[in-house]
């Protein structure tokens, strides 16, 4: 049961990350924040940093989601064989996600490391939205009773 609402969750949370990362993208603020993880401001951002520090804010709490989702995918009792690889797989993009946008920012924005972060973030929604879809449809353990 918890599985199916943590799963939806990062969904959620990935959809507003990715929305986000396109807004950033397009309005040409990808280098507003140059360093990584913080910006120059610290913890808490100025107004300059604030939508790039909104994006690495969402990410950091979709990344976490993730993961939490992957693991709690082969420790749960009725899980099957294609939640925990959807659940795995989300896990290795994700943390490959938090890699190659560290690089994005470190690289200065190289358009091919962008093209790859951009696929990568793909794979890795359709994996969370597989999860999803397979924790919603998990069988629910029956008790039975004898009359």
């Amino acid at each position: 049961m918890v599985l199916k609402y943590l799963a939806l969750t990062s969904l959620i949370v990935l959809y507003s990350l990715m929305f986000i990362g396109g807004y950033v993208s397009s309005a040409g603020l990808g280098l507003t924040c140059p360093d990584w993880p913080l910006c120059p401001s610290g913890l808490f951002p100025t107004e300059q940093y604030l939508i790039e520090w909104t994006h690495r804010t969402v990410a950091a709490t979709a990344g976490a989601l993730i993961i939490t989702t992957a693991v709690s995918c082969w420790f749960t009792k009725n899980s099957n064989k294609h939640i925990k690889l959807t659940g795995l797989l989300a896990g290795i993009f994700v943390i490959t996600q938090i890699t190659l946008g560290a690089l994005v920012i470190d690289l200065k924005l190289q358009a091919l490391l962008v093209a790859i972060h951009l696929g990568i973030g793909i794979l890795l929604f359709a994996m969370v939205l597989l999860t999803t879809l397979f924790a919603f449809r998990l069988e629910k353990t029956t008790i039975q009773t004898k009359l």
